[in-house]
């Protein structure tokens, strides 16, 4: 019996000395299994995120990542890497005895999907990604100093505070920062982090100066992995796919992504040679805009 919010299983695992992760499931528990991973790294789970499945057909397993969500602590880096995130996904896999499951992750998530295929193929059905993401080093200096050439006013807000001293290293200053040990500056500098971010990720600019998004997580686990590389070395996706070369994937892409641009997303599909590739014309880095929604709604539908 699926109960009046689809949310049928939740709870906590205990990964580690430092963290519990917080998983739920949510829709059919008879339907096939699809791993939900979140952005960021640090963004967690959301509810409106269950909008992209059928309640009544699919079986979604939401995991909020180390230091997100409702996974606790929040927002710590400490034993926070990579090569974890993947390990957990692992651990939740065996604990809900699940022997394959599709893999849907958009931006952020998309490198970890990616990444746990490549290291975890026989359990992988198939992916729906989102907003690639490939973790190299061009994209982070791409997030930190190129989005500027389109959002030029969020970026004048994003580097406002920064001093003119460490505007060569926007990403060492933030980080500094948002691990202070005085919580009301760190919190202030994260809001100014996620309020850029937030802010280049539709098509349309929107101020978002005064959101009241909780932001410290994100930020914070942002530049702990942008400061090293995603724990990723610089193309290992690329030089790596073929292990997942002959499972079936689905590349949604939007065309004015500025955060992701769909340029990574065009040199993934070439050479994971299964995968299709839409790019979505009135499309950005936002799951949530129509065009977009409405494409992963229909891969999702597709791929399964």
């Amino acid at each position: 019996m699926i109960s009046k919010n689809f949310v049928y299983d939740f709870g906590y695992i205990r990964v580690d000395d430092v963290h519990e992760i917080y998983y739920e499931q949510y829709g059919n528990p008879d339907g096939k299994p699809i791993l939900f991973l979140h952005g960021g790294p640090g963004a967690g789970c959301s509810t409106f995120q269950r909008k992209f499945f059928d309640e009544k057909i699919h079986r979604v397993i939401f995991i909020d990542q180390r230091g997100s969500g409702k996974s606790k602590p929040y927002s710590e880096t400490t034993k926070n890497t990579t090569k974890d995130l993947l390990n957990d996904i692992e651990k939740i896999r065996i604990l809900l005895k699940i022997e394959k499951w599709l893999i849907f992750g958009g931006s952020w998530g998309s490198t970890l999907a990616i990444l746990y295929g490549i290291n975890f193929p026989q359990h992988c059905l198939g992916f729906v990604l989102r907003g690639i993401f490939l973790g190299t080093l061009d994209e982070i200096n791409w997030f930190l100093y190129g989005m500027e050439k389109f959002f030029p006013e969020s970026y004048y807000k994003f580097i406002n505070d920064v001093p003119i001293s460490e505007r060569n290293n926007i990403l060492g200053w933030y980080h500094k920062m948002l691990h202070s040990k005085n919580k009301e500056k760190a919190y202030k500098v994260a809001a100014k982090w996620s309020q850029y971010e937030i802010s280049c990720s539709t098509l349309k600019y929107e101020d978002r100066s005064n959101s009241s998004y909780d932001s410290l997580a994100i930020a914070k686990i942002e530049s702990h992995y942008f400061i090293n590389n995603c724990f990723i070395k610089d193309n290992f996706i690329i030089e790596n796919i073929k292990n997942i070369e002959n499972i079936p994937s689905i590349i949604i892409q939007g065309r004015h992504d500025v955060i992701c641009p769909p340029f990574n997303a065009l040199k993934l599909s070439i050479v994971w040679e299964s995968s299709k590739i839409y790019i979505v014309e009135d499309g950005s880095h936002s799951a949530f805009e129509k065009e977009m929604f409405s494409k992963i709604r229909k891969s999702l539908e597709e791929i399964y």
